[in-house]
C-alpha cells in the first residue's frame, strides 16, 4: 500500500509540472503585457529579461510554502490519507477547471483555484471527521483565521489594484501629459528614482528576505534602517537616470524593462506555491508517514506540517527552469495578452466583448455623473485639464497600443501590490493585479471612449465573473472529489488520476485546434498596423471579400443541411443548425465590428464613396442569416412535434429548387475573385428568374394549403414558409452582389444610363 502512496504523490509532482508549464504561458504570463503592449523591446529580450525575473522570484518564494502546509487548515488533526485526499483533489480540479476555462475562452487564475479548492477540500474532509466522531470544532480543523485573510486579501487585491491604478495613473498624466516626451528634460531623473526606488525597496529588501544568504543580523539591520535606504536609493537612481536621460538612453523603455523584470520576480515569487506548494507539502507528509513505521495511514496524523517550510533549493530551482523554458517555449504567451491589452489599448481596436446592460447602465450613469461635474467645476479648471489630457499630441511607439509612462506605472504599481502581498504571505492573485492595475491607467487615461466603453467594462465584468466562478467552482468541485477519494478508497484515488491524465491530452488537442483558427485574421491586424491610408483600402476589400466569402460558404451548407435534415425528419441535425447559426450570427456581429473599424484607416473620400455599399453588403448578409434562421426554425419545431412528413410529391419540387440556390451562391462565392461586370448581371438575372420559380410554387403550395386535406395543412404550411423564405433569401443575395460590385468598382451599373433629351 505505501508504494500506491509513492505513486500518488510522484502523479502529484507530474501534475506539477504540467501545471508549471500552462499555468506560466496561460495566465501568469500578464506580465509581459505592459512591455508589449508599449513595444519597449523586441519580444526575444522581452521574454530574456522576464524569464531572468522568473528565476530569481522562484528562489525567493519559499516562504509562500506555507500556505500549502497550514494556511487553510491544521494539519495536526488530519491523517496522511486525509491529506492524500485532500491534495489530490486540489491538483485534479486544478487541471479540470484549466481545461473547462481553456475551452470557453474564459480567464481564470491559478492564485484563486489553489486557494479555493484547498478550502473546499479540506472543508468536506473537516466535515467528514465531525460527523464520523471527531470531537472537534470547525475553526479547530481549518485555520479559519488565516483563510479568511487570504481570501479577503485576494478580493481586496482587485479593489486596490484598481484604486492606485486609476490615482497614480491620473496623476502621471497631469505632470506627463500624452505630448511627454517634451516635458522629460528634468522630470525624467525623479520619475525615474521613484519607480526604480520602488522595485528596489519591495522586490530586493521584502523579497530577499527570504533568501539563506540573508543572516538574521543582515534582516534586522534593514528593517532597523529602512528609511536611510529608500532616501539613498531615491536620490542615487534619480541622478542616475537624469545622467542616462542626458545621454539619450530612453529611460522610460529601462524602467518598463525593470519593471518587467519586477513583475516577473513578484509573480514567480508568489505564485510558486499554486503549482509545487501542494506536492511538495505531499512529498513531506509521505516521508513523515514512511518513517513513522506500520502505523495505518488512517491514523498517523500530519502535525509535522505545522513547521514551518524549509523547501530545498533545487526543488525551487527546478521550478523556475521549467517556467522559464515553458515562458520562452510555449505558443501560449503570444496568445495571452491579448485581452488586457485589447482592453487598455489607447486606440479603437477591435473589441473582443459584446455588450451587457450592466456596463450600458454603467456608461449612462458616468457620463451623467461626468456632465454634473462639470457643471460645478470652473471653468478655468476644465481648461486646465483639458489641456493636460489633450490626446491630440499622443506619443506611441510604432504599433503601440498605449505609451511607456503608462507602461511603467502598470509595471511597478502592479509589482509594488504584489511584493507587499509577499512579503505579508497573502497569495494575492497575480494576474486580476496586474489586469486590474492596466485596467485602471486604462481608465485615467481616456482610453474607454464613448465608442468603446461598453464593450471593455463588458471585458471587465467577464474577467471578474470568471474569476468568482472559479472561486466557487474549485471549492465545490474539490469538495466532491476529496469525498469521492475518502469514501472510495484507493481504487477511486486511481479512477480519478486517470481522468485528469486523459483531461490534460484533451486540454492540450483542444488549444492546438484553437491556435490553428488564430492565423485566420492576420489581415485585420495587417490593416489595423498600416499607416499609410492610401494603401489600406486594398487590403480592407479583400477582407471583406473574404469574410462575406466565409459566410456565403457556411449559408450553403447550412441550407443544404436544413433542407436534408427536414426532409429526412432529422431533428438532431436541426438542432446542431439551430446552433450553428447562432454561432454565425456572433461572427456576423464581430466581422462588422472589425469593418467598420477599418473604415477609420482609410481615406476620408473612399470612406465616405464607400460606406453604402459597406453598409448595404453586411445588412444583405445578415438578412440572409435571418432567413436561414427563420427556415431551421419552423423545421426543427416541426419534426420535434412529429407531425407529418413533407409529402413525396413535393420532394422533387424542393430538391430543385435548393439545387438552383446552392449554385448559384457558389456561383457568388467565385464571381467574388472577379471583376466581371457581365457576369456580375447574368448572376442577377438568374437570381430573379430563381425568385420566380419559386413564386411560382409558393403560390401552388399556398392554393393547395387552401384547398388540401386538413391532416395536411401542418406540413404545407412550413413548406410555404420554407419557400417565402427562401425567396427573400435570393432576393436579399441578389442585393449582396450589387453591393459588392459597387465596393469593388464604383462605376459599375445594374442597368443602363438613358440618356434625357433636352
Amino acid at each position: 500500500m505505501e508504494y500506491l502512496y509513492f505513486c500518488i504523490i510522484i502523479f502529484l509532482f507530474l501534475l506539477a509540472i504540467f501545471d508549471l508549464s500552462v499555468g506560466v504561458s496561460n495566465d501568469a504570463v500578464n506580465f509581459l503585457n505592459s512591455a508589449i503592449g508599449t513595444k519597449a523591446a523586441s519580444f526575444k529580450k522581452i521574454i530574456i529579461v522576464a524569464s531572468i525575473g522568473v528565476f530569481f522570484g522562484a528562489a525567493m518564494s519559499n516562504g509562500m510554502m506555507d500556505i500549502a502546509r497550514h494556511g487553510i487548515f491544521q494539519p495536526e488533526h488530519f491523517s496522511f490519507y486525509d491529506l492524500i485526499c485532500i491534495f489530490m483533489a486540489v491538483m485534479v480540479t486544478d487541471i479540470i477547471l484549466l481545461d473547462i476555462f481553456n475551452t470557453q475562452g474564459l480567464p481564470t487564475s491559478t492564485t484563486v483555484s489553489m486557494i479555493f479548492a484547498m478550502l473546499g477540500a479540506a472543508f468536506v474532509i473537516a466535515i467528514i471527521k465531525m460527523v464520523n466522531g471527531m470531537q472537534l470544532e470547525l475553526s479547530e480543523l481549518l485555520n479559519t483565521g488565516k483563510a479568511l485573510s487570504i481570501v479577503i486579501g485576494i478580493f481586496l487585491s482587485v479593489a486596490i489594484a484598481f484604486f492606485f491604478g486609476t490615482v497614480v495613473q491620473f496623476i502621471a498624466r497631469l505632470v506627463f501629459t500624452f505630448s511627454y516626451r517634451n516635458r522629460l528634460k528634468w522630470k525624467i531623473g525623479i520619475f525615474g528614482g521613484i519607480c526604480t526606488t520602488m522595485i528596489i525597496y519591495f522586490l530586493l529588501i521584502k523579497g530577499a528576505g527570504q533568501l539563506t544568504f540573508m543572516t538574521p543580523d543582515l534582516r534586522a539591520w534593514i528593517s532597523h534602517n529602512n528609511g536611510l535606504i529608500i532616501v539613498s536609493c531615491f536620490i542615487f537612481f534619480s541622478i542616475l537616470m537624469q545622467i542616462l536621460y542626458f545621454c539619450k538612453v530612453n529611460v522610460l523603455k529601462v524602467i518598463v524593462l525593470l519593471g518587467t523584470f519586477a513583475l516577473a520576480m513578484a509573480f514567480a515569487g508568489n505564485d510558486l506555491v499554486n503549482f509545487i506548494g501542494v506536492p511538495l507539502s505531499g512529498l513531506e507528509s509521505y516521508q513523515a508517514y514512511h518513517s513513522s513505521g506500520s502505523i495505518s495511514a488512517d491514523e498517523f496524523m500530519m502535525g509535522s506540517l505545522s513547521a514551518p517550510s524549509t523547501t530545498p533549493a533545487y526543488y525551487l530551482i527546478a521550478a523556475g527552469v521549467i517556467m522559464i523554458v515553458s515562458l520562452a517555449t510555449s505558443k501560449k504567451v503570444r496568445t495571452v495578452t491579448d485581452t488586457a491589452i485589447g482592453l487598455s489599448s489607447q486606440q479603437s481596436n477591435d473589441e473582443m466583448f459584446g455588450s451587457s446592460r450592466i456596463a450600458r447602465k454603467l456608461v449612462r450613469f458616468s457620463l451623467a455623473l461626468i456632465y454634473k461635474i462639470r457643471q460645478i467645476t470652473p471653468p478655468q479648471a476644465r481648461r486646465w485639464y483639458n489641456k493636460r489630457f489633450q490626446m491630440d499630441g499622443t506619443q506611441l511607439e510604432d504599433g503601440a497600443a498605449f505609451d511607456l509612462i503608462r507602461g511603467s506605472v502598470n509595471l511597478v504599481l502592479a509589482s509594488a501590490l504584489i511584493a507587499i502581498g509577499t512579503s505579508l504571505k497573502l497569495p494575492l492573485s497575480t494576474t486580476f493585479v496586474t489586469f486590474m492595475v492596466a485596467m485602471g491607467t486604462s481608465l485615467a487615461d481616456k482610453a474607454w471612449g464613448r465608442e468603446s466603453a461598453v464593450f471593455r467594462i463588458t471585458g471587465v465584468i467577464s474577467v471578474i465573473g470568471g474569476w468568482f466562478i472559479t472561486a466557487g467552482a474549485a471549492f465545490i468541485a474539490a469538495g466532491i472529489l476529496a469525498a469521492t477519494m475518502y469514501y472510495g478508497g484507493n481504487i477511486i484515488i486511481v479512477i480519478i488520476a486517470t481522468i485528469a491524465v486523459f483531461i490534460i491530452i484533451r486540454s492540450n488537442r483542444n488549444f492546438n485546434k484553437k491556435e490553428k483558427g488564430r492565423d485566420s485574421d492576420v489581415l485585420f491586424r495587417t490593416i489595423i498596423a498600416t499607416k499609410n491610408k492610401n494603401e489600406t483600402w486594398p487590403l480592407l476589400l479583400l477582407y471583406i471579400k473574404e469574410q462575406q466569402q466565409k459566410f456565403l460558404i457556411f449559408a450553403s451548407k447550412q441550407f443544404s443541411n436544413i433542407a436534408d435534415a427536414f426532409i429526412t425528419e432529422n431533428a438532431g441535425m436541426l438542432s446542431k443548425s439551430e446552433h450553428a447559426l447562432v454561432r454565425e450570427k456572433n461572427i456576423l456581429k464581430n466581422t462588422r465590428r472589425k469593418e467598420t473599424l477599418c473604415l477609420r484607416y482609410v481615406t476620408r473620400e473612399i470612406a465616405i464613396e464607400k460606406s453604402t455599399w459597406f453598409y448595404l453588403g453586411n445588412n444583405c448578409c445578415m438578412s440572409i442569416l435571418y432567413n436561414l434562421r427563420r427556415v431551421n426554425e419552423i423545421c426543427k419545431e416541426h419534426v420535434d412535434n412529429n407531425f407529418l412528413p413533407l409529402p413525396r410529391t413535393y420532394h422533387e419540387e424542393y430538391d430543385r429548387i435548393r439545387s438552383q440556390v446552392i449554385d448559384i451562391l457558389n456561383e457568388s462565392i467565385a464571381l467574388m475573385d472577379c471583376n466581371d461586370a457581365e457576369k456580375i448581371m447574368y448572376l442577377r438575372n438568374r437570381c430573379e428568374q430563381l425568385k420566380n420559380i419559386i413564386s411560382e410554387s409558393y403560390h401552388n403550395a399556398y392554393d393547395q394549403l387552401r384547398e388540401g386535406e386538413p391532416s395536411s395543412m401542418s406540413v404545407l404550411y412550413v413548406y410555404v414558409n420554407m419557400l417565402q423564405e427562401t425567396r427573400e433569401l435570393i432576393s436579399s443575395l441578389r442585393k449582396q452582389i450589387r453591393a459588392f460590385a459597387k465596393l469593388r468598382d464604383s462605376e459599375f451599373r445594374t442597368r443602363p444610363i438613358i440618356s434625357k433629351k433636352m
